[in-house]
C-alpha cells in the first residue's frame, strides 16, 4: 500500500512440499501474471484466484479433480527412481508483444525451457504448461538472458561461462514434458480412501518414484541449443595450494591450486603476469643490437597509423623489414643505410604531409624523402653515441657529451639543426619523448649520464636543451630512459619518467607537465639480474612502458586515474630489445628480439582482449588449467630417482619432482561403474543422432532473435527451408570445444557411495598426467603426503589416507587404510601394500622423522615400514573432536582438530610415547595451518579468521621427563596443560581452505599466502621494521574514518568479527587510500608528515615486496 506505505498480506496458498524458487510471469498486456514454483521433479504455475486445470484428453469423467496446474520435468535415464531432482533457480525473459518463456536448472545442471498456453478466449488464464529439455550447463546460482540471445551462468563453482542461443524454439524435437501428462499420471493413479482429495494430490507430487514411472528420460549430451562464446575464470573453491618454482626453466615461482567441484574440478596453474600470444617467430642472420618500427604515412582506413618497416640493427649492419599481408626483406629500395647500425629511426610529420624517414647511424643523421636521401654527416672524426627520434625531433649524442638537436621544418619538411648542448658527462641514453595528442613536438628530453644522473632538458622553442632538473641515481648507472604522456581523464597529461638501470632495477618517476621537476619521490623496483631496456607501448588504446631484464615487464597508469601505476611480469621467455608494433592484424602487438630471433607478440590469451593490469582489486595473474575427474581433496611433492637408459651407476641418476593428487567425490560412481552403466562424461554419445534429429527442426537464432514478433513467425519459417542442412559436416575443432559441457555422473540410489583416483602429474611438462588410479569400490581417497622411512634408505614414498563406505549424516565409515606406493622411474606409482587401520577415517598424514604420524579419528598413531603393512609404534589417544590437519617439525607436532583447534605434541623417544604439550584456550574449527616456525604456526577455521599462534617460552620443559619418575597422573589435569599464546587474530571474511609459506618473488621475503573457498588468493605480509608498524597503523585509523564504506560497515569491528582484530594490519582498507580525492589523501598525509607522493611510494613499495 504506497498510501500508507506498508506491506499487508493479499492472498496466500499451499505449493507442493519441495517447493523451493519463485519466478514472476509477466502480467497485464504482457502475460497472464502469476508465478513459476520450482520443486523437486515438478515446476507448478500459481495464480491468485486460478480455476482448477482443464482435464486433458480421454478424462473428461474422471472422478478426482486435479486443482493443480503442474508439470514433471524430464530426468536422466540413469538417475534413481527413489531420487528427486530439485529444481535451483528460475528465470523468466519478457519478449514483445506477450511473448515469454522461462529456463529452469536442476541440481543436476541440466536447464529447461518453460511455455506457458493461454487460453484463447481468455488470455489471462493458463491452460497449459510445457517443460523441455534446453541443454546441460554448469550449476549456477542464477540465470541470465539478454535480448541479444545470450545466457550467462555465474556458476555455483568453477568457471562463469557465456553462452550464445543456437536455437530456442525446439518444444518439437526436444525431450518434453506437458501438465496434461502430469496430470493425466495423476488421474490413473490410485485413489486413497484414508485421505481427502487434497492430501491425495500432495501425496502423489511427494514421491519420486511416481514422477519416475511416466516423465520422460534423456540421455545428456554436449550442448545442441547453445555455444560457448566467453568463459571467465573463477578459482572457487580452492581447496589446497602450493607455491615453488616446480617448472624448471621460469624466474618467478608458480601457485599450484586445487580448484573446482565434481565435473569442473581442474587443477590451476597461475603464474604472476600476463599471459602472451606469440604470434609469430623467425631467425635472424645474426644477434640484433636493436630493434625498431617506422609508421606508414598513410593512415588505414579507420584513421590509425600502422607500421611500414621493421628495423633491426646488427653490429655492422641493419635489416629493413617491409610489413604487408606478409613480412619480406628489403634492400636499397627501402632508402636505408644496411652496411651500417642503427641508433634510431622513426617516421617524420603528422601524416598530411609527406616528412619522410629519418635513420640515425654511428656515422651522421640520414633523411629519405620522396625517394631521394639527403645525408648530415658528424663533424670531424667523432661519432654517434645515441639517438633517439620521434615525429618531428631528433636529439643526438656525441662521444664526449655533445647533445644536437634537429627539429622538422613543418614547411618545407627538411631537418633542420636547431641547438647544441655539451652536458659535461659521457651520454649512455636519451630520449625525446612521444609526441602528444594535438601537440607538434615534445616539450622534455630525458637524457641518462654515465657519472649516474639522469637530467630533464626543455625542447621548448624558448629554452632548446636547458636543463629543467635532474636526479642522482647513487652507484648504478642508467641503461636506458623514457618518457610516456599519462593521460587522464583531464586535457593535462601527466609525464612519467622511466629510467632502467644497469643493476637490474628500473626506476620510475613523475615530471611536472609545466616546470619539467622531477618527483622527489620516485618508485625503485628490481625486476631481473640483467640492465633493464626501457620503451614506449600501446596496452588497451593506453600508453605503457616495456621493461626487458631478465624477465620481460610491463606497466601503466592506473585504469581509474586515481594515480595507482600498475606493473606485472609478462609469462615469456627472457626479451633483448622491443618496441611496439601495430598494423590491421595486430592492432597492440610488440615486436622483440630474443637471442638471434625476431617475435611479433601481444598480450593476452584472446590478442589483447583479456588482458587486467591495472584492475582495481585484482594482480594480474594467468592461469593454465588442468581438467580432473573428481573433486581434488590434497596434493604433496615428491621427489623421484630417474635412471638414464644403459647405465647403472649411481651417478646416471637424476632426481625429478613430481605432484601428487588425490581426488575423491561423494554421491558419485568410480570411472569402470558409469562406463559399465553407459555412461559417458564427455557428452559425445548420441551426438550424431541428436544432431540428425534437431538438424531440420531448429532454427538459427541471430542477435534480434530474442525479440521476435508474431508477424515474423511465417518469414522464419521460409528461412528454415532455405538453411543448409549440409553445415554440420563443417563444424571444426572450436566448434566442438565451445560445446563440451560438464556432465556430472549418475547418482547413487543408497549412501555411502564415492568415486575416487589417486593422480600424478609432471610439474615440468605443463602438469601432463603420467598416471591415474582409480581407487577401489566405494573408497575415497582423502589425503596424501611425501614419506621417507629410515628402512627404505630414504625414498620418497607416497603415503595415501582412505576411507571405504563413508556417509556424513551420520559419520560412520565401513573401514579405513594407508596405502603407501613409490614412484618407478619418475613414470608411475607402484603400489607396496595396504595397511587397515580403525579408530575413525584418516583424515592427515605426515611424514615424522623417518617414520609416518597418522591422524585417524580422535587418535594420533605413528607407523614404521614393514614388509607386508604399517608397524604401529605408538598412539596418542583421546583427543577432543577429530584430527582434520597434521604438520611436524623435529620432534614436535601441531595436531589441528576439527573443533577444538591446535593441540601441540612432542614425541619422547626414550619412553616411545607421544605426549600432549599445550593446547589452545580458544576452540576453533580448524580447516587449516602452515608452521611459521618450531613454536609458532598460523591456522585458519570454518569462520574465516586467521590466526597466529605460539608455545609460550619454556612451556615444554617439563614434558618429556628424562628422569624416568614421571608421574602419570599429571597430564589428567586440565589446567595443568599450558595454553597457547595468540600473537595475530584477522578476520578473513571467507572460509579459509588453505595457506603456505612462500615467496613470490625469486630471492623475496617469505610471506602467508592463503586461498579461500571463494577462490581469493591472499597474503599476509610481515613487517620487517618498527617504522613500517608505526606508519601503517596510523593510515589504517586515519582510513577508518575517512574511506568510503559502501555497506556502512566499520572496517574494525568487521576485522573482530568473532574475536578482536590483534597485531595485523587492514591491507586492503590501506589500499583504500589511492581510490580517494586528491584533497583527502593530501589531508591524511599531513597528519602523517609526509607528502602524497611518499604515502603512495610506501603503498607500492609493500606491495612490490609481495609480488
Amino acid at each position: 500500500d504506497l498510501g500508507l506505505n506498508h506491506v499487508s498480506r493479499r492472498w496466500a496458498t499451499t505449493t507442493h512440499r519441495t517447493a523451493c524458487c519463485l519466478a514472476a510471469i509477466p502480467g497485464g498486456a504482457d502475460g497472464p501474471s502469476g508465478v513459476l514454483v520450482g520443486g523437486e521433479d515438478y515446476i507448478e504455475y500459481v495464480h491468485e484466484g486460478m480455476t482448477p486445470p482443464p482435464l486433458p484428453p480421454g478424462f473428461e469423467g474422471a472422478k478426482k479433480i486435479p486443482r493443480r496446474l503442474i508439470s514433471a520435468i524430464p530426468r536422466r535415464e540413469l538417475h534413481p527412481s527413489s531420487k528427486g531432482i530439485l529444481i535451483t533457480t528460475i528465470t523468466v525473459l519478457r519478449q514483445k508483444k506477450g511473448k515469454f518463456f522461462a529456463l529452469a536448472q536442476s541440481e543436476l545442471g541440466d536447464v529447461y525451457k518453460i511455455t506457458l498456453q493461454v487460453s484463447v478466449e481468455d488470455k489471462s488464464v493458463v491452460t497449459k504448461m510445457t517443460v523441455c529439455l534446453l541443454d546441460t550447463l554448469p550449476i549456477g546460482i542464477g540465470l541470465n538472458i539478454s535480448k541479444l540471445a545470450l545466457l550467462f551462468v555465474p556458476a555455483e563453482f568453477g568457471d562463469h561461462c557465456l553462452y550464445q542461443f543456437d536455437a530456442i524454439d525446439i518444444e518439437g524435437s526436444a525431450v518434453t514434458c506437458t501438465s496434461e501428462q502430469t496430470i493425466a499420471a495423476y488421474l490413473k493413479g490410485e485413489s486413497r480412501a484414508s485421505s481427502s482429495e487434497d492430501d491425495e494430490e500432495d501425496l502423489f507430487y511427494a514421491s519420486p518414484e511416481n514422477a519416475a514411472e511416466f516423465a520422460p528420460t534423456f540421455r545428456p549430451t554436449i550442448l545442441r541449443n547453445l555455444h560457448k562464446v566467453f568463459t571467465l575464470d573463477s578459482l572457487a573453491p580452492v581447496t589446497s595450494i602450493l607455491v615453488g618454482e616446480l617448472a624448471g626453466n621460469e624466474v618467478s615461482p608458480q601457485l599450484y591450486a586445487l580448484c573446482g567441484r565434481g565435473p569442473t574440478s581442474s587443477f590451476r596453474i597461475l603464474r604472476h603476469g600476463l599471459s602472451i600470444t606469440e604470434l609469430a617467430v623467425s631467425e635472424l642472420p645474426g644477434i640484433p643490437g636493436a630493434v625498431f618500427n617506422v609508421r606508414d604515412e598513410k593512415s588505414g582506413k579507420n584513421g590509425k597509423f600502422y607500421d611500414r618497416y621493421i628495423v633491426v640493427s646488427f653490429a655492422d649492419a641493419t635489416l629493413v623489414l617491409s610489413v604487408g599481408e606478409t613480412v619480406e626483406e628489403m634492400g636499397k629500395e627501402s632508402g636505408f643505410l644496411t652496411t651500417e647500425p642503427t641508433l634510431a629511426c622513426s617516421a617524420l610529420g603528422n601524416g598530411d604531409k609527406g616528412g619522410g624517414i629519418c635513420q640515425v647511424y654511428p656515422g651522421g643523421v640520414r633523411h629519405i624523402q620522396r625517394g631521394s636521401v639527403s645525408q648530415w654527416h658528424v663533424p670531424g672524426i667523432k661519432k654517434i653515441e645515441c639517438a633517439s627520434a620521434n615525429e618531428s625531433q631528433i636529439l643526438i649524442a656525441l662521444v664526449g657529451g655533445e647533445l644536437i638537436y634537429f627539429e622538422l621544418d613543418p614547411l618545407s619538411g627538411n631537418l633542420m639543426e636547431a641547438a647544441t648542448r655539451d652536458v659535461g658527462a659521457d651520454v649512455c641514453s636519451l630520449d625525446v619523448g612521444a609526441v602528444p595528442k594535438g601537440k607538434s613536438r615534445s616539450l622534455f628530453a630525458a637524457v641518462g649520464c654515465r657519472d649516474s644522473t639522469v637530467r630533464l632538458l626543455s625542447l621548448a622553442p624558448g629554452s632548446l636543451l636547458e636543463q629543467k632538473s635532474s636526479t642522482a641515481l647513487g652507484t648504478t648507472r642508467p641503461h636506458s630512459v623514457a618518457l610516456s604522456n599519462d593521460l587522464d581523464s583531464d586535457t593535462t597529461g601527466e609525464i612519467t619518467l622511466s629510467v632502467g638501470l644497469d643493476d637490474g632495477s628500473a626506476l620510475r618517476a613523475g615530471v611536472d607537465p609545466i616546470t619539467g621537476a622531477i618527483s622527489t619521490s620516485p618508485s625503485r623496483r628490481f625486476l631481473g639480474a640483467r640492465p633493464v631496456a626501457v620503451s614506449r607501448v600501446t596496452l588497451q588504446g593506453s600508453p605503457a612502458t616495456l621493461l626487458l631484464s631478465s624477465r620481460p615487464w610491463i606497466g601503466r597508469g592506473s585504469s581509474s586515474g586515481k594515480g595507482r601505476h600498475a606493473m606485472a611480469p609478462m609469462s615469456y621467455a627472457p626479451l633483448d630489445h622491443g618496441c611496439s608494433f601495430s598494423n590491421e592484424a595486430v592492432r597492440e602487438g610488440i615486436v622483440a628480439t630474443s637471442g638471434n630471433t625476431l617475435r611479433i607478440l601481444s598480450v593476452g590469451d584472446n590478442g589483447g582482449s583479456d588482458v587486467v593490469l591495472g584492475a582495481e582489486d585484482d594482480e594480474a595473474f594467468n592461469s593454465n588449467r588442468v581438467a580432473l575427474r573428481y573433486t581434488p581433496r590434497q596434493m604433496c611433492l615428491l621427489s623421484a630417482k630417474i635412471s638414464t637408459p644403459g647405465t647403472s651407476s649411481a651417478a646416471a641418476q637424476s632426481r625429478k619432482i613430481l605432484l601428487a593428487l588425490v581426488e575423491s567425490d561423494y554421491n558419485d560412481f568410480g570411472e569402470e561403474e558409469k562406463k559399465t552403466m553407459g555412461f559417458d562424461g564427455t557428452g559425445q554419445l548420441n551426438k550424431s543422432s541428436s544432431k540428425k534429429k534437431t538438424g531440420d527442426s531448429n532454427r538459427d537464432v541471430d542477435d534480434e532473435a530474442m525479440d521476435l514478433d508474431d508477424e515474423s513467425d511465417d518469414e522464419n519459417t521460409n528461412m528454415e527451408e532455405k538453411k543448409e542442412v549440409g553445415d554440420d559436416d563443417e563444424e571444426d575443432e572450436e566448434d566442438n570445444e565451445a560445446r563440451v559441457t560438464p556432465i556430472r555422473g549418475p547418482f547413487p540410489s543408497e549412501p555411502g557411495r564415492w568415486g575416487s583416483c589417486v593422480r600424478l602429474v609432471d610439474p615440468a611438462d605443463g602438469c601432463t598426467t603420467l598416471e591415474c588410479i582409480e581407487m577401489n569400490r566405494n573408497e575415497a581417497a582423502l589425503c596424501c603426503a611425501s614419506v621417507r622411512f629410515h628402512s627404505r634408505g630414504g625414498e620418497s614414498l607416497l603415503a595415501v589416507g582412505t576411507t571405504t563406505g563413508m556417509t556424513m549424516n551420520p559419520l560412520c565409515h565401513n573401514s579405513s587404510h594407508v596405502i603407501l606406493y613409490r614412484v618407478v622411474n619418475g613414470e608411475r606409482l607402484q603400489l607396496l601394500h595396504r595397511t587397515q587401520v580403525d579408530d575413525g577415517p584418516v583424515l592427515s598424514l605426515v611424514h615424522f622423522q623417518g617414520r609416518l604420524l597418522v591422524g585417524i579419528g580422535k587418535t594420533v598413531r605413528l607407523y614404521e615400514m614393514g614388509k607386508r603393512q604399517l608397524l604401529k609404534k605408538c598412539e596418542l589417544r583421546g583427543l577432543p573432536t577429530m584430527v582434520k590437519t597434521l604438520q611436524a617439525a623435529g620432534d614436535r607436532a601441531f595436531i589441528g582438530d576439527m573443533m577444538q583447534s591446535i593441540q601441540y605434541v612432542r614425541y619422547d623417544a626414550t619412553a616411545n610415547r607421544l605426549v600432549l604439550v599445550a593446547k589452545d584456550r580458544s576452540p576453533r574449527p580448524i580447516t587449516c595451518q602452515e608452521l611459521l616456525d618450531l613454536n609458532t604456526v598460523a591456522v585458519g577455521d570454518k569462520f574465516g579468521n586467521i590466526s597466529i599462534l605460539r608455545l609460550p617460552r619454556g612451556a615444554d620443559v617439563g614434558a618429556i621427563d628424562v628422569t624416568g619418575t614421571r608421574a602419570l597422573w599429571d597430564s589428567s589435569r586440565e589446567d595443568a596443560t599450558p595454553k597457547l599464546e595468540t600473537l595475530c587474530n584477522y578476520h578473513i571474511g571467507e572460509v579459509v581452505t588453505g595457506m603456505t609459506r612462500a615467496s613470490l618473488v625469486a630471492g623475496g621475503a617469505e610471506s602467508l599466502i592463503y586461498v579461500t573457498v571463494t577462490g581469493r588468493v591472499g597474503a599476509l605480509v610481515p613487517f620487517s621494521s618498527r617504522e613500517d608498524v608505526e606508519f601503517y597503523s596510523a593510515l589504517e585509523g586515519f582510513l577508518r574514518t575517512e574511506a568510503p564504506r559502501p555497506t556502512g560497515r566499520e572496517p574494525q569491528a568487521y576485522r573482530s568479527y568473532y574475536s578482536p582484530v590483534k597485531h595485523v594490519i587492514d591491507g586492503d582498507l590501506c589500499d583504500a587510500y589511492s581510490q580517494l580525492p586528491y584533497e583527502q589523501k593530501q589531508k591524511i598525509a599531513e597528519r602523517l608528515d609526509r607528502s602524497v607522493g611518499e604515502v603512495m611510494k610506501k603503498l607500492e613499495d609493500t606491495r612490490n615486496a609481495l609480488l
